[in-house]
């Protein structure tokens, strides 16, 4: 039990950094007359699933007049270099 001590601390410590990790959504939206599409890239607020990212990305478009088609994915920090030239001008702008 005293070896275990020390590893129930240091989980208990690390679990306040992963909950604050930083969470991104990929997604598709459209603008009708004439019809444009877009893939963007957005940091999203907790909690990191799909269902908060489309309720904040349906708002966040709406005021750029954009309609949200679907949220491809969520992810963390470590998805942005891969995603950046896909989104272009799109990348972080919602």
């Amino acid at each position: 039990m005293k070896h275990a001590l020390p590893l129930l601390l240091l989980a208990a410590l690390s679990m306040p950094a992963a909950a604050q990790a930083a969470c991104y959504a990929d997604y598709k939206a459209k603008q009708d007359a004439p019809l444009r599409l877009h893939y963007g890239v957005a940091k999203i607020s907790d909690p990191c699933t799909p269902a908060s990212a489309e309720q904040q990305l349906q708002n966040r478009l709406a005021l750029a007049g954009w309609t949200l088609l679907n949220v491809v994915s969520v992810f963390d920090e470590n998805g942005l270099a891969e995603r950046k030239d896909s989104a272009g001008t799109n990348f972080l702008r919602y």
